[in-house]
């Protein structure tokens, strides 16, 4: 229910705003709810964050985040027009641990993120893809193969690859809400940090 609601204000919002303004540069956060900022206030998501750093290094782009709670690839499948109508220069594309937490098959879940990254690239955009890890009780196989995949599509796509998203944040507790799985606001912090050095070739001034 709460990744429906979220869908659905999502949509809302890209129905009713105005499409990007033309020569506006545009970066995407699409995901689920770790993009969404699930548990903190909308400027301590990391794409508000990410927003912000933009601004101190000098780089002029709107951050739009897409993401939406409990959202999968096979989701984000339903939904990349509504994104597209944003005309992303750059898309930072943060699915697929919800397929792997319902124990999805991952062929399905390469399958479908191999699309994403396709309508995004089809369209102009230049995609990072960000990676994600299982905890061990998934079993080591399983959760290493989901891991790998994140890769493996990046390289089909010759799109930029964030081996891990959470990297120096997830299994922190301190950087953790209580939930042990969405970041805090520092914890979105230290993200993007992390995220900036992989964004940072895709950037234009």
């Amino acid at each position: 229910m709460r990744g429906l609601l979220g869908l659905l204000l999502l949509l809302a919002q890209l129905a009713a705003g105005p499409p990007a303004r033309a020569g506006e540069r545009v970066i995407v956060a699409f995901g689920d709810s770790l993009t969404a900022g699930l548990g903190v206030a909308a400027d301590q998501a990391y794409p508000a964050l990410l927003a912000e750093r933009l601004r101190r290094e000098g780089y002029e782009y709107k951050v739009v985040n897409a993401g939406v709670s409990g959202d999968t690839t096979a989701g984000g499948l339903r939904r990349v027009d509504w994104a597209l109508r944003l005309k992303p220069e750059i898309v930072i594309l943060e699915l697929g641990v919800n397929d792997a937490l319902r124990g999805q098959n991952l062929a399905a879940v390469r399958a479908n993120l191999d699309q994403l990254v396709a309508r995004f690239q089809a369209a102009g955009a230049r995609v990072l893809v960000a990676g994600m890890r299982l905890p061990p009780n998934y079993g080591s196989r399983y959760a290493e193969d989901f891991h790998r995949l994140f890769g493996e599509v990046a390289r089909a796509r010759n799109a930029p690859h964030v081996p891990f998203f959470l990297d120096g944040v997830g299994a922190v507790p301190r950087l953790n809400q209580a939930d042990g799985i969405h970041p805090t606001a520092e914890g979105y912090a230290i993200v993007v940090e992390r995220l900036w050095p992989y964004l940072l070739p895709l950037l234009r001034r």
